[in-house]
């Protein structure tokens, strides 16, 4: 496994379907209320945050309290930010994701 080329290859993939996820829905970063990124790793959500342009407030992480659950992370920060009452009606949030086989995907979702 080529780690360093897999950590770019990431931060490259899940910023550019967040943005094109963005552009078909006529909105910019500056739109999004929570981006939910897959929580696999530190470095590749601080890298997307950074890239695009997000703030603190925007980026949703967990992983220091549970770790990569795999598939199952994006649904697990879901239900905590809906329980917590951190998202609103008309939110709009990124769901962003990067997993085995090199496969990549983002949804725009209005709350």
């Amino acid at each position: 496994m080529q780690g360093n080329d897999v950590f770019k290859l990431a931060v490259r993939a899940m910023e550019e379907v967040a943005l094109e996820a963005l552009a078909a829905n006529g909105l910019s970063t500056a739109d999004i209320d929570l981006f939910i990124p897959h929580q696999a790793n530190r470095r590749i959500i601080d890298a997307i945050g950074k890239r695009l342009g997000l703030g603190e407030q925007q980026l949703y992480i967990n992983l220091e309290r549970y770790g990569n659950t795999s598939s199952a992370s994006i649904p697990i920060a879901l239900d905590e930010v809906h329980r917590s009452g951190r998202i609103k009606e008309g939110d709009i949030l990124i769901l962003d994701a990067f997993g085995g086989g090199m496969t990549w995907g983002a949804a725009l979702l209005r709350w």
